[in-house]
């Protein structure tokens, strides 16, 4: 006689069943959710530090190498003398290179965003292309270094 308890084989077929059923949802259920929200989906975001000269490197720390870590000869960090392509979510992020640093921001639609005081050396607000145009900023009256300025 059987007192309401499931005896094991059909215990372990019942459970079974709805494991699988459970995978497949999982599974079908990134299809059927449509397109990541907006804070999780990644943005294509193009680095331009190639009028910079002489060439040196640069990283955006917890997305390219670091560049104090490494020997010069051996370092994978990227170098100011190529555009670089970099997959970012949303968020704060930071420039650094020997020599000047800066904070970022990519917003929810993917578009770039720095602080004003920045526009002298740097390019690319409201786009997806960060274009660093100068080895070092000190805080002036906004003027850019002579050095800088076409021939």
């Amino acid at each position: 006689m059987m007192s309401g308890r499931i005896p094991n084989v059909r215990r372990a077929k019942l459970f079974g069943g709805l494991f699988s059923g459970l995978l497949t949802v999982a599974w079908m259920a990134p299809g059927l959710a449509g397109p990541p929200p907006a804070h999780l989906r990644e943005h294509t975001i193009t680095i331009d530090a190639t009028k910079l000269v002489p060439a040196s490197w640069w990283q955006v720390p917890g997305v390219t190498p670091s560049i104090y870590n490494s020997d010069p000869d051996s370092l994978d960090a990227p170098k100011t003398s190529e555009r670089r392509d970099l997959q970012l979510k949303p968020g704060k992020y930071k420039f650094i290179s020997f020599t000047f640093d800066f904070p970022f921001v990519v917003n929810l639609d993917g578009r770039l965003d720095f602080a004003t005081s920045l526009d002298q050396c740097i390019e690319g607000r409201g786009t997806q292309t960060l274009i660093v145009r100068c080895k070092r900023m000190y805080p002036h009256g906004g003027e850019r270094d002579a050095y800088y300025e076409k021939p």
